[in-house]
C-alpha cells in the first residue's frame, strides 16, 4: 500500500474504495448543508474544510445547501452570514441550493408514500405519540390512526397543505416498524403544520418537512455521492436509507451517508441554543463578538482564514469525539500572523520617559522593519522625540540581576533607536512612579554603524513618542469561560463558568503609522501580541482587538492553579 494511501483519513478511504468499485470521479459531488438558524462556529469550520477540501482534492463540485425547513428559527440574516463565512474561509461552492427548493417534489413523494400505504396522518397529541413510541428496550405501540384508509390520509394531507388545520392537530408519519430496535424507525414524523412565514417561500406553505425526510431526498435530488455528517446522525443512517429506498430509481447516483466525530473545543460552547443565550443575555455584544467561537467572531478578533484551515487540518477527521484544547487554535493563528503581520509599536500601560539631554524641539524619524522575517515587507518611519511612553512594567527603581529592563542606573536600548540610562524618577502623592528621567547616548543610534551603535545591552524596549502618539481604544479579550468544558457539568449551568475578566477596555498609545489602518488589518504590537482593527473604528477613534498574545499564558495559569 502506498504511503499516500496510508495517510488518507477514513472518509477518504471510503471514497477511494468507491472509486475502485466503479464510481467515476465525474460522479463525485459533496455538500455542506447548514441550517440558517444562527451563525456558523468553529465546529462548522471543520465540516466546511472537510467537504470543500474533498472537493478540491478530487476536483469535484460542492453544493452549499441551506436546510431551511423550520421557519420559526431561520432568517435571511443567517443565510447571508453563512455565505460570507464560507467565502471568507477561502471556498467557493458549485451551486447554492435550499431545501425549500424541493418543497414541491418532497410533497409529491410524500403523497406517493401515502398512496403506497407507507405513510399516514396521525392525529394524536405529541404527548400521546411520545408515550406510544416505547423505549429502547420496549417496543412501541401502534397509533390508533395508523390504519386510516389511503383516501382519508390523502384528504387530510391535502387539508394540512391548504391550511385547514391548526398547528399540532395532525402530522404525517412514515409507516415503518413500531418494534424496531432503532427508535428513529418507529414511524417517524415526515411533516408538521407550522403557520409561519418562511424567509424564501413566505406563506406559500403551512406544512414543513422534517430533517430526516428532507436531508437524504435533497442529497438524492442533487445527486450528492457522499453525505458526511457528525456522529449524532449515525442512528439516522438507517432511516436515511429507508427514505431513499422509496424514491430511488436505477441509474441515478444513490447518496451514501457516513459519519465522523465532532471536535469539541475547550473553554467554549458551540450549541446554537447556548450561543443565542449568550447573545440575548448580553454576556456578549453580538454573534460576532470576538469572544464567540463563531467564524464571524474569530474573524473580528483577528483570526485568519489560513489559521482556521490549518487548525482543521491538524485536528483531522476521526471516529471518536474528543476535546481539543483551544491553545492549539491559538497556536495556529499565532504561527500564521508571525509570518504575515507587520510589526508596530504600541504602549498599553504608559509610563512617561523624559530624555533630559535630548533637545526639546528636536524630533527625528527612525527606520523600522515592518517584518524581520519578510524582506519584501520593507521599512517604515517611526518618530522619536524627547518625551516617550514605555510600559510601566518595563521600569523598576530597584531590581535584581535577572531584570533586564529599565532600572535606576541601568541601560536599555529603545527599539530602532538609542541606548538610554535611567537617572531618576518622579512619584505622585501616593508614591506611584509617574515619570522617569533618562539620558540617551546620541552615538548609539541603531543602524548608524558607529561603534556605540554596536554596544550590547541586555534589554530592548518598545516605546512611542508622546507628541506623535495615536490614542486608541484597546479591547483585551480573553477566554469566555474559565472551565475547559463548561457545558458538561450535570449539576451546574454553563453560565456559571463565564469568565468575568474576558474583556478589558483600555486606552493605548500607538505609533502614528497606524492612523490609516483599515478594518481587519492585523499587526503585531511588539513584545505584547497580535491585534486587529475592529469594525467599530471611526475617523475619530481607532479600535484594536487583541487576537492572541505572543505566548500561551493560560498554560502557566493552569499549571499554577
Amino acid at each position: 500500500m502506498s504511503e499516500e494511501r496510508v495517510s488518507l483519513n477514513f472518509l477518504e478511504h471510503i471514497i477511494e474504495e468507491d472509486l475502485e468499485k466503479g464510481y467515476q470521479k465525474a460522479q463525485l459531488r459533496f455538500r455542506f448543508p447548514p441550517e440558517p438558524n444562527g451563525y456558523l462556529h468553529i465546529g462548522h469550520a471543520s465540516s466546511i474544510c472537510l467537504n470543500f477540501g474533498l472537493g478540491l482534492k478530487y476536483g469535484a463540485p460542492v453544493n452549499l445547501r441551506f436546510d431551511d425547513t423550520n421557519p420559526a428559527k431561520e432568517e435571511q440574516e443567517f443565510v447571508d452570514a453563512i455565505k460570507r463565512d464560507v467565502e471568507w474561509l477561502g471556498y467557493q461552492w458549485d451551486t447554492e441550493r435550499y431545501a425549500s427548493d424541493y418543497f414541491d417534489q418532497l410533497y409529491d413523494w410524500a403523497v406517493l408514500l401515502i398512496e403506497q400505504g407507507k405513510a399516514y396522518i396521525d392525529s394524536q397529541s405529541s404527548e400521546d405519540m411520545a408515550k406510544q413510541k416505547g423505549t429502547p428496550t420496549e417496543a412501541g405501540s401502534e397509533s390508533p390512526f395508523r390504519n386510516r384508509s389511503v383516501e382519508e390520509n390523502l384528504a387530510l394531507f391535502e387539508g394540512m397543505k391548504a391550511g385547514k388545520f391548526e398547528e399540532g392537530t395532525h402530522v404525517l408519519r412514515a409507516k415503518i416498524d413500531m418494534a424496531s430496535s432503532n427508535m428513529l424507525m418507529r414511524d417517524p414524523i415526515m411533516y408538521r403544520i407550522l403557520h409561519k412565514a418562511h424567509h424564501r417561500t413566505n406563506t406559500d406553505w403551512c406544512i414543513y418537512p422534517m430533517y430526516d425526510w428532507t436531508h437524504g431526498e435533497s442529497d438524492y435530488i442533487e445527486q450528492v455521492s457522499h453525505s458526511f455528517c457528525t456522529l449524532e446522525f449515525a442512528m439516522h443512517r438507517e432511516l436515511y436509507n429507508w427514505f431513499l429506498d422509496q424514491v430511488y430509481e436505477e441509474g441515478n447516483m444513490r447518496p451514501k451517508q457516513r459519519e465522523f466525530a465532532r471536535r469539541n473545543l475547550s473553554h467554549t460552547v458551540v450549541s446554537k441554543r447556548k450561543l443565542l443565550q449568550l447573545v440575548e443575555g448580553n454576556v456578549v455584544s453580538s454573534w460576532d463578538d470576538p469572544r464567540m467561537p463563531t467564524i464571524s467572531g474569530l474573524r473580528r478578533r483577528g483570526y485568519t482564514p489560513e489559521s482556521i484551515r490549518n487548525f482543521a487540518d491538524t485536528i483531522g477527521i476521526a471516529k471518536r469525539e474528543n476535546l481539543i484544547d483551544v491553545s492549539l487554535l491559538e497556536f495556529h493563528v499565532r504561527d500564521h500572523l508571525n509570518k504575515v503581520a507587520p510589526r508596530v509599536m504600541g504602549v498599553l500601560n504608559p509610563l512617561k520617559i523624559v530624555l533630559t539631554n535630548y533637545p526639546e524641539e528636536q524630533e527625528e524619524w527612525l527606520d523600522a522593519e515592518n517584518n524581520p522575517g519578510d524582506e519584501a515587507a520593507g521599512f517604515r518611519k517611526v518618530p522619536f522625540s524627547r518625551e516617550l511612553y514605555i510600559e510601566k512594567e518595563d521600569f523598576k527603581e530597584e531590581a535584581n540581576r535577572k531584570f533586564f529592563r529599565l532600572k535606576l542606573g541601568g541601560e536599555v536600548r529603545l527599539k530602532n533607536g538609542y541606548i538610554i540610562k535611567a537617572e531618576s524618577c518622579t512619584k505622585d502623592t501616593n508614591g506611584n512612579i509617574i515619570e522617569v528621567q533618562c539620558t540617551y547616548d546620541p552615538k548609539s543610534k541603531s543602524g548608524s554603524g558607529s561603534e556605540e551603535s554596536l554596544r550590547k545591552v541586555k534589554g530592548t524596549l518598545h516605546w512611542v513618542s508622546i507628541k506623535h502618539a495615536l490614542e486608541a481604544e484597546i479591547r483585551l479579550y480573553d477566554r469566555l469561560f474559565t472551565d475547559e468544558s463548561p457545558d458538561t457539568h450535570k449539576d451546574k449551568d454553563f453560565m456559571e463558568f463565564v469568565n468575568p475578566d474576558s474583556l478589558e477596555v483600555i486606552t493605548g498609545y500607538l505609533e502614528p503609522s497606524l492612523k490609516n489602518a483599515r478594518i481587519e488589518d492585523r499587526v503585531q504590537f511588539q513584545r505584547i501580541g497580535y491585534f486587529c482593527v475592529d469594525p467599530d473604528t471611526t475617523s475619530e477613534k481607532i479600535v484594536f482587538n487583541k487576537t492572541v498574545g505572543l505566548r500561551d499564558t493560560w498554560a502557566k495559569i493552569t499549571q499554577s492553579s
